[in-house]
């Protein structure tokens, strides 16, 4: 009898988007895309659509807790993604899930405001990242904006880009890709900082307003291929080319910032 492998399976730790943009309804089609199963643990409930958030209510860490255990008590997981976690209490309460649930691979999208502008977390929040979470990371993936509020400098410069990037991996953290994508400038460049050194992506940016959870959907699209054993180095290209497919087949669904495509039709992952 011939052995069916197992699907890779890879959890969300983020807020829920009922616009299906970004966050955890964001993370499993991505996750679903690479050939990965996808399960989720909701850490707040927001309210909002492709034009603004217009409130959020966030979850105990007690319940974010309650969801993660029966999970790890029944699944083998490859790979977790972190994204909003918006207060210390909820960051702390995973972060020391974590250590005692070791997994793999760890990735951190620290999502510090909404594509609306509004912030998401606090200053204590902020530190609960650095101080608690960022040490158990394999990567972490700031943009540019959040990138600046993590460091507390502006970030005008590639320079800059690798000053941060270092010292958001003197936190622990195993590896720092900090994407430009939303620098405003015509070229993109995205700095990949680890043990191995630094390396850059250069490419055009893409012009276009449906771009509602491309965050999310890097760092998702990432997990998954460290969940099926790709080398960081290698993942972030494919990662990078799925999310601009992504954003070229967008269906352009909403008034504001729209959702990108997550199964775009150009986009053939081989496993």
């Amino acid at each position: 009898m011939t052995e069916v492998k197992k699907q890779p399976v890879v959890l969300s730790i983020a807020g829920f988007d009922p616009s299906g943009g970004a966050g955890v309804l964001a993370d499993i089609k991505t996750f679903a895309a690479f050939g990965c199963y996808g399960l989720a643990a909701v850490t707040s409930l927001t309210f909002q659509n492709t034009k603004r958030v217009y409130g959020i209510m966030n979850q105990s860490a007690e319940s974010v807790l309650e969801q993660l255990e029966p999970l790890f008590n029944d699944f083998e997981i490859c790979a977790i993604k972190t994204g909003m976690l918006p207060n210390a209490e909820i960051i702390g309460a995973v972060a020391g899930f974590i250590r005692a649930h070791p997994v793999a691979h760890i990735v951190v999208d620290p999502v510090l405001k909404s594509t609306s502008g509004l912030e998401l977390i606090d200053d204590q929040a902020l530190g609960a990242l650095l101080n608690d979470l960022f040490p158990l990371a394999s990567l972490v993936t700031p943009n540019v904006v959040e990138a600046q509020r993590l460091s507390g400098a502006d970030l005008k410069s590639r320079q800059q880009m690798e000053r941060i990037a270092e010292a958001i991996l003197k936190t622990g953290a195993g590896a720092v890709l900090i994407t430009g994508g939303d620098s405003g400038s015509s070229l993109a460049t995205d700095v990949l900082m680890d043990g191995q050194g630094t390396e850059l992506f250069n490419e055009e940016r893409i012009e276009s307003n449906q771009t509602h959870g491309t965050g999310c959907t890097l760092a998702s699209a990432i997990a998954c291929l460290l969940a099926r054993g790709r080398p960081l180095r290698e993942s972030v290209p494919i990662a990078k080319r799925y999310v601009a497919q992504a954003i070229a087949a967008a269906p352009g669904l909403g008034e504001g910032n729209g959702p990108v495509n997550h199964f775009p039709p150009g986009f053939r992952f081989e496993r």
